[in-house]
């Protein structure tokens, strides 16, 4: 069962926001973790087995003052994402490297992620 849970932290720079996040998404079990509310106070989190309590004993710990805001039941919002399939882009083509200083050629593939971006943006 899902639980959908909703904790109150006092945060107030980028900074704090941050760290909130890393340690909610760090808890086991939790499946996907937002900021909400209007001043982006609230942590959000929705798992299987999350523990409500460790959670916010965690952010109280490391973060700021936290209160438990709700532990429920989540609703499923399936139905309404997947109507807006995810389109994955196509694979690129293999780059092939061979040497031509009198060994045998074998050819070494260098595959590269969809996402891949360089980490040089000089070359």
């Amino acid at each position: 069962m899902k639980t959908k849970i909703v904790v109150k932290v006092s945060m107030n720079d980028d900074k704090s926001r941050t760290k909130a996040m890393q340690i909610s998404v760090g808890i086991s079990g939790v499946e996907s973790a937002a900021l909400t509310g209007q001043e982006r106070d609230r942590v959000e989190v929705v798992g299987d087995d999350v523990d409500a309590v460790e959670l916010t004993r965690q952010l109280r710990k490391n973060v700021a003052y936290a209160e438990l805001v709700s532990v429920g039941e989540a609703k499923n919002e399936a139905p309404a994402t997947a109507a807006a399939a995810v389109v994955a882009p196509a694979p690129q083509p293999a780059v092939v490297w061979t040497s031509y200083d009198g060994f045998p050629q074998y050819p070494i593939y260098e595959m590269r992620s969809p996402s891949y971006e360089p980490s040089c943006t000089i070359m």
